[in-house]
């Protein structure tokens, strides 16, 4: 089971308020249309809720899958990972044999990566204890706290296979639930604020980043994906 850790604010308080970030960004390219139709939404609740089990196992095993390659790669072979892994199903994945993962090995149509094609297995059978403690892995999703999205991110590092680094974010991304990404972009601008000296791996590192995080989202009211994305355009466009 896993537990919400909530992170303390008390360091964000010294942050530049997140009007100051905003404001140099349209400084950077002037126009605030042009800045508004950059930013996405998350999915709501109810959406994230409503999604099947199976197009979540889906989405990770693309992500899993794209991590190291062009994006197009994979995504031109999905249509045939879709047919392999049986529509993506939890439970029928989760009962694949190593006789069923060996045979994927010599499928031409789809990437042969061992590592990848075992972590299949093992994320359905982790998505289906979700669904069993939750009642979906889209309730599972939806109702963990995004002022403690680095929790979910070493939830599914740990629990999950193959969602290290930023893998897990970019899940999370591809699915609608609101998250920031520490990308290299966002990862120079948090440096330049003085929150971390290097891109955040530690515990410690990643409290703060949440924490600076929590209050610009209290100071902006914008989603995790927004401020993200807007932290980047700080750096580059």
């Amino acid at each position: 089971m896993y537990q919400f850790g909530f992170i303390d604010t008390e360091r964000a308080l010294i942050l530049k308020p997140f009007d100051a970030v905003y404001q140099h960004v349209l400084q950077r390219l002037g126009d605030a249309r042009e800045v508004e139709a950059c930013l996405s939404q998350p999915r709501t609740t109810k959406h994230l809720q409503q999604a099947d089990d199976s197009e979540y196992l889906s989405v990770m095993s693309r992500r899993i899958f794209r991590a190291g390659l062009r994006h197009a790669v994979v995504d031109a072979k999905w249509p045939a990972f879709e047919q392999a892994f049986f529509k993506f199903n939890p439970l029928r994945v989760a009962m694949m044999s190593d006789e069923e993962l060996d045979e994927l090995m010599a499928n031409r149509a789809i990437i042969r990566h061992w590592g990848k094609i075992k972590a299949v297995r093992h994320n359905a059978a982790w998505l289906l204890e979700l669904a069993e403690q939750h009642g979906s892995v889209g309730q599972f999703l939806a109702t963990w706290p995004v002022q403690d999205i680095v929790g979910l991110w070493r939830e599914m590092k740990q629990q999950g296979r193959q969602l290290g680094g930023n893998s897990g974010a970019y899940f999370l991304r591809m699915v609608g639930k609101d998250t920031f990404v520490l990308s290299e972009d966002v990862v120079v601008a948090l440096k330049a604020q003085g929150i971390v000296d290097k891109k955040p791996t530690s515990q410690k590192d990643l409290a703060a980043v949440q924490s600076a995080f929590n209050q610009w989202q209290q100071q902006s009211g914008r989603p995790m994906c927004q401020i993200s994305r807007l932290l980047a355009m700080t750096v580059n466009y």
